[in-house]
């Protein structure tokens, strides 16, 4: 199906927030970049700044629409819901303008599937070094990339 009108669903959402976590308290990520609540990184975040859960999952609905809306824009292929979720997440965590220059996101749109989902682990880098938390979450995006559609519809190869 087209990615157009596609939303995250609930198990997309389960994992972003389980390798992203929950924090109140602002922090610096591994990249040096102050973060808050579901991994959402802006201007408005700063040391000091503090939320509660449901502001965390606020900024988490705000951040998962704009990441939605790029792998809208972006992803000419049609695309299973296991696949979406798995894009959103991949483009939560390093960013829509990354995704938009990706091989990744080339491949996909040349109809090379398997290519797009072996990009995945390249994407395990965060300030300089392989990060082991990063490379579990680029291979459980890729395994559900590659899931097949729970009506057993499998992604079109």
């Amino acid at each position: 199906m087209n990615a157009m009108g596609m939303h995250t669903s609930a198990l997309g959402v389960a994992l972003i927030k389980q390798f992203e976590g929950l924090r109140t308290c602002a922090y610096l990520d591994a990249a040096g970049i102050w973060t808050i609540g579901y991994g959402h990184t802006g201007d408005d975040v700063r040391s000091g700044f503090r939320i509660d859960a449901a502001q965390a999952d606020a900024l988490l609905r705000k951040d998962l629409g704009t990441a939605e809306e790029a792998v809208r824009a972006w992803v000419t292929q049609p695309l299973a819901q296991p696949s979406f979720d798995a894009l959103v997440s991949f483009v939560f965590n390093v960013g829509a303008t990354a995704f938009a220059g990706s091989t990744l996101l080339r491949k996909l749109n040349d109809g090379d599937v398997e290519g797009a989902a072996a990009e995945f682990e390249r994407w395990r880098y965060a300030g300089g070094r392989v990060l082991p938390g990063l490379l579990r979450r680029r291979i459980a995006e890729r395994t559900l990339f590659l899931s097949p559609h729970p009506a057993g519809v499998a992604l079109r190869k």
